[in-house]
């Protein structure tokens, strides 16, 4: 859905973004990940065409992106910008009024969306009287009111209880079940594994990571395995084919994580422990998107 191609954006003598580029699929859930001052902010209003880039392109669906494409995108800002002392129903209607829909498609549109979160009785509150989380509620319904092909999302769930989280996280995944594309930006990196087919993550200005989450995690694989152990300490050692990282153990009961020795597998390691007592838990210990995210960003520090 969007070709983004060596975009840089320049403010004074500070670069934003650097000769980055990525590629969006058509109906994935992408992950633009970075931490503070990364640049993400940045490549989010150049989608929307707030601001320009300084040069390189993006297309959208094959074409290059232009005005008529702002009505087929839909923004939630981690910076929320409704009107406080407006009423809400009559402000999401005028929202919506901008993305081209009717007063009538908008006002039931809003009616079904207010039924499904459950707010029915905010038609005629202000913004300023509700929690920043309930404002966030209504902030989402005004992003997808007018059922965009391209959504997206900073710092959806900020400002949520766990139980809000999940009716929102919920609706994200329906939202991209019927088709919309969705790029997520977050520092929550739980979301990230949970939501994301695939991710990009950017540091410094530059794209230094891209691709499908289930081939990066496995990128990072390093050979090392959990287990639950009852037997005796002895036989934790021998002649193994693995080295022990860390050890715990309350009696005869031991937790340990596993590094493979060079050619082994795990199938080996499961021999070792076999015949000489009961295995409880035995697992691959495969990095996650946190500590991932964490190393590659620590590699430029």
């Amino acid at each position: 859905m969007l070709s983004i191609r060596n975009i840089v954006k320049q403010y004074g003598s500070y670069r934003a973004l650097d000769d980055v580029s990525m590629e969006i699929e058509q109906g994935s859930i992408f992950g633009l990940l970075g931490p503070n001052g990364a640049g993400k902010t940045s490549l989010i209003r150049i989608i929307n065409q707030i601001t320009a880039p300084d040069s390189g392109e993006i297309l959208f669906n094959g074409q290059k992106l232009n005005q008529s494409h702002i009505e087929r995108i839909g923004y939630l800002p981690e910076e929320r910008g409704l009107y406080k002392k407006m009423e809400i129903g009559e402000q999401i209607i005028y929202l919506a009024r901008l993305k081209g829909l009717s007063t009538d498609e908008a006002r039931r549109r809003i009616k079904m969306w207010f039924k499904k979160l459950g707010i029915e009785s905010w038609w005629n509150k202000k913004i300023e009287e509700l929690s920043k989380g309930m404002q966030q509620k209504a902030q989402f319904v005004a992003t997808v009111l007018h059922e965009p092909e391209l959504i997206i999302l900073d710092e959806p769930f900020s400002g949520f209880d766990p139980v809000n989280a999940e009716v929102i996280k919920n609706e994200i995944l329906e939202l991209n079940k019927n088709g919309a594309t969705i790029i997520f930006s977050t520092h929550r990196m739980e979301s990230v594994e949970e939501l994301c087919d695939s991710i990009a993550l950017i540091n410094k200005s530059h794209k230094i990571l891209e691709g499908k989450v289930k081939d990066i995690k496995g990128t990072y694989r390093n050979n090392t395995y959990l287990l639950e152990y009852a037997g005796s300490k002895a036989e934790i050692n021998g002649a193994a084919p693995f080295t022990v990282v860390e050890e715990n153990n309350t009696g005869d009961e031991y937790r340990l994580k596993l590094q493979l020795a060079a050619g082994g597998d795990a199938n080996s390691i499961l021999s070792h422990f076999m015949a000489k007592g009961h295995i409880s838990r035995f697992e691959e210990v495969i990095p996650t998107m946190n500590e991932i995210f964490i190393d590659k960003v620590n590699q430029m520090n």
